[in-house]
């Protein structure tokens, strides 16, 4: 049987890099952003690729939340799943069939890289208030909090932090994790182009970051509302 493992971020959140990790195993199938058309479908969401996004997954979220909930013929089934994808009325009876992650950052460094892509964004495109809600229901069905991971701190300590993260899961860590081929890679959502160049030029996790970045008027105050909910999941963190 397969072991699902939905790992739940914000965009800009070292997300990619998280997945191709994953990847590197050896025995497991990664999916990118499985609810990404859906949520533009139910939201009318201009984001770039649109088109391209809509067109390349299934727009109707139950049969998103059904297909989640196969077997494949890898041990483990990596989800790359966005906070902010999961609107109130998305299926989440899936998500019993899974085990959880979280990957935070902070607001600052999120906001300052997700402008780069995308302007004007609002609380709700960045997943923070999101990413609370739906840890507050794993740790409520399971019993427990799960697992916590700070982009920052796997930049820093990689071995360390996915040590740490597979043996929270239950499943056994390998050092291919630690390393990846640069490129873009067959498994990455049509939107990668847009996306994903930073972490298409890496062959494994960056070194710790540098001082958060200064942001003024809109943004600093974005970031400044994302905080609460960053502090509420860093205290969970590995």
């Amino acid at each position: 049987m397969t072991i699902r493992v939905a790992m739940w971020s914000g965009p800009r959140n070292l997300s990619t890099a998280m997945m191709y990790a994953f990847a590197a195993r050896g025995d497991c199938t990664v999916t990118d952003e499985p609810f990404y058309a859906a949520y533009l479908a139910e939201t009318g969401l201009e984001h770039p690729m649109r088109a391209e996004v809509m067109a390349s997954q299934p727009q109707d979220p139950a049969q998103v939340g059904q297909d989640l909930q196969a077997d494949t013929d890898q041990p483990i089934w990596y989800q790359k799943h966005m906070t902010q994808h999961m609107l109130p009325q998305m299926p989440l009876g899936w998500m019993d069939s899974c085990r959880h992650a979280f990957l935070i950052r902070h607001p600052a460094r999120v906001v300052a890289s997700y402008v780069k892509k995308r302007e004007a964004p609002v609380l709700a495109d960045i997943g923070f208030t999101q990413q609370v809600e739906l840890f507050d229901r794993v740790a409520q069905a399971t019993g427990k909090a799960p697992p916590v991971v700070d982009s920052n701190t796997i930049r820093a300590r990689p071995e360390e932090q996915l040590r740490a993260l597979c043996a929270a899961l239950e499943i056994p860590f390998t050092e291919r994790m630690l390393h990846w081929q640069a490129g873009p890679k067959a498994y990455d959502g049509v939107w990668a182009p847009v996306w994903y160049h930073a972490v298409h030029g890496s062959t494994g996790f960056d070194a710790a970051e540098g001082p958060l970045p200064a942001l003024e008027g809109d943004y600093a105050r974005l970031a400044e509302a994302a905080m609460p909910a960053y502090e509420a999941m860093v205290k969970h963190a590995l």
